[in-house]
């Protein structure tokens, strides 16, 4: 099989993580399936970044822990991945930067020199000398220049002809089909599938891993009928979304858990207040500031149980690129279908990594119509919180004539006006839980648990969130299976056992120190045999993970 790994290194500032897309983009063209990850700390200038592509004929979504080729434009890609390199490995590097390196040089200082280019161009000229080195043709990298570096275009070409021509190839990286996919982000495609889900404004304070969401939103807004709003702080960005959604306008906020900490007064409001919101929660290595650039799946007790009071909420973790669309889409018109807030559960190895996007792999994913029979009066009999069989009150929103629409965070009764009855108290508890059971019955015809590798395996793998990927690669190679449930809460409890029908040994594969994942199930009666957990904020290779399950499958 075809399946090629390059790592590409240097400091922050040398745009490590452009030259990796472009690898990606590269390798797109040839009909490769691509994914990425892209290390880096929280800084600015310095420290050390580095960028794993991978290529395959087949869908992936991990990196391996070794390198075919190494593109070094300093001494630490070279010191820091000396683990990562084969003795076949290719090694191409700074001629100027990375002096303790052997392979084949680029005189990256003199090329861009004489081309006048700016530093950051270095990364266009270890690209050209790698493409000649894996034997791919010049116009490929045309091609994906023009399409994908368009500011600069013909110098950065300009540049990496000069590496081109004086590498040499030694490795071939055979072309195996003149097709090629989207290559996105995990944060990317939610973006789309919050718009696919009818999505008006999004909210947001920049926090790693979704600051990216932000900023490809702000640069979709002005093409598409969508608002995007940066405010001061998390506080301001849930208010906001929740006064978007009394308006009738469908809003999601992004955050990670220092800023969602922030906003669990605002999930509360929402719960209380039956707003529906959409919020997307990236996950990184806690607690407090943590790892800020790192990745983890440290809060999913976290946001099982945030903020005060009890109502129901919709949990997903998707696993790659597809199903952060698929499920992005769902958690919105499902959010606005039963008024309740719904939480996209991801983290830095998912919504930074990069992954080639297949729309056949999308199928069909509508929820139910909405619920019918429940016919919205509004005048002034209107009442925002009347009671029906479904526990959803029809909504109406301020301009609707001669309806005065009152929410509150109050226990309330029917019209929205506080109370303090203890009947009325009971009566709307038992309302709002019954959405909770509502979306629970849809949920259960909605596939919010799946199924790989071998289905007959009395040995099982149960991964969540970005651990779909790797587990599902180490299950093929070790023939096993895989079960991953994809809606966090509420919880598929049917659906799971079903997938674990014949499991005899389950092994759990989490990023956290504790076995969030073992511990839900644990407390629906599942019981984990053993666990493989990782929380050094860098995700599984697949030869690490594969090892671990065959240590503890001894």
């Amino acid at each position: 099989m075809n399946d090629i790994s390059v790592l590409i290194g240097g400091k922050a500032g040398d745009g490590i993580n452009s030259a990796g897309l472009t690898i990606a983009h590269l390798f797109n063209h040839l009909g490769y399936r691509v994914y990425m990850y892209f290390d880096y700390p929280s800084l600015i200038k310095g420290g050390h970044n580095f960028a794993i592509v991978r290529a395959s004929e087949h869908k992936i979504g991990a990196h391996r822990e070794t390198a075919d080729f190494l593109l070094a434009l300093n001494n630490d890609t070279i010191d820091v991945h000396t683990g990562m390199m084969r003795p076949d490995t290719e090694i191409i590097y700074d001629a100027g930067n990375a002096t303790r390196a052997t392979g084949t040089p680029v005189p990256v200082s003199g090329i861009l020199n004489e081309e006048s280019a700016p530093l950051i161009m270095g990364n266009s000229a270890i690209i050209g000398a790698f493409a000649k080195a894996a034997g791919i043709q010049w116009d490929v990298i045309e091609e994906v220049f023009s399409r994908h570096l368009p500011k600069e275009t013909a110098k950065n070409l300009s540049v990496a002809r000069k590496a081109y021509d004086v590498a040499q190839t030694k490795r071939v990286v055979p072309v195996i089909g003149p097709g090629h996919l989207p290559v996105i982000t995990g944060n990317e495609a939610m973006g789309l599938g919050l718009i696919h889900g009818g999505l008006d404004a999004y909210i947001s304070y920049p926090m790693t891993p979704t600051s990216n969401l932000l900023h490809f939103l702000a640069e979709q807004a002005p093409h598409l009928p969508i608002t995007v709003v940066h405010p001061e702080n998390e506080i301001g960005v849930i208010i906001m979304a929740l006064g978007f959604a009394y308006a009738g306008k469908k809003a999601a906020v992004g955050t990670s858990g220092g800023g969602f900490c922030l906003m669990t007064e605002g999930l509360s409001f929402a719960g209380q207040a039956e707003i529906p919101v959409v919020i997307v929660m990236g996950q990184r290595t806690g607690p407090s500031t943590g790892l800020p650039t790192y990745t983890g799946q440290s809060e999913l007790h976290f946001v099982l149980h945030a903020g005060q009071g009890e109502f129901p909420r919709l949990i997903v973790a998707p696993g790659d690129a597809e199903e952060s669309y698929v499920w992005a889409s769902l958690a919105m018109q499902l959010a606005w279908k039963y008024q309740i807030p719904a939480i996209i559960l991801g983290d830095k190895t998912l919504n930074e990594g990069t992954y080639s996007f297949d729309r056949k792999e999308l199928g069909e994913f509508h929820p139910d119509p909405e619920i019918s029979g429940e016919g919205l009066v509004t005048g002034p009999a209107y009442g925002r919180y009347r009671l029906t069989g479904s526990g959803v009150s029809p909504p109406a929103f301020p301009g609707t004539p001669d309806t005065v629409v009152k929410i509150t965070s109050y226990t309330h009764d029917e019209t929205g006006l506080s109370t303090e009855d203890a009947g009325i108290s009971m009566i709307m508890a038992e309302k709002r839980m019954k959405k909770g059971a509502r979306l629970l019955e849809e949920i259960d015809r909605l596939g919010a648990v799946r199924t790989y590798g071998d289905r007959s395996s009395p040995v099982a793998l149960l991964a969540w969130g970005s651990n779909k990927g790797v587990a599902c690669e180490v299950a093929g190679l070790l023939g096993i299976r895989v079960v991953q449930p994809i809606v966090l809460s509420p919880f598929p409890l049917r659906q799971m056992k079903e997938a674990l029908s014949g499991v005899k040994r389950l092994v759990s594969v989490e990023d956290n120190m504790d076995g969030q994942l073992g511990s839900l199930l644990a407390s629906r009666g599942i019981t984990v045999d053993n666990q493989v957990l990782k929380y050094d904020g860098r995700p599984f290779s697949v030869g690490e993970l594969r090892g671990r399950v065959m240590e503890v499958l001894k």
